[in-house]
């Protein structure tokens, strides 16, 4: 028997990326809530999280790594919807939307 959990191992991995039931169970972590758009500490946690993330994907990834979909780390940002790197988008037009 493995020492490891669940969680950590293959078994507990789902294939999208993530964990599945048998891993949030040994994690200890409940079914997922609907998503909401992040705002104050939630953004602030996912925007630390994107640019950390995305930093470790610069650095400490081989190329093919980097390139490869169905990379762990290219799954979390995915999931996260960092593939952008958490930052709005600049125009260069300056268009700015106007409040009524």
């Amino acid at each position: 028997m493995p020492s490891t959990p669940v969680w950590q191992r293959k078994e507990g991995k789902s294939p999208s990326g993530g964990l599945n039931a048998k891993g949030r169970k040994s994690a200890g972590v409940g079914a997922p809530v609907t998503e909401k758009k992040p705002k104050g500490k939630r953004k602030s946690r996912k925007n630390a999280f994107c640019a950390r993330m995305g930093g470790m994907k610069k650095k400490l990834t081989g190329v093919k790594k980097r390139r490869d979909p169905d990379s762990r780390i290219n799954k979390s940002l995915r999931k996260w919807n960092c593939n952008d790197g958490c930052k709005m988008p600049t125009s260069t037009s300056g268009y700015r939307p106007q409040h009524a």
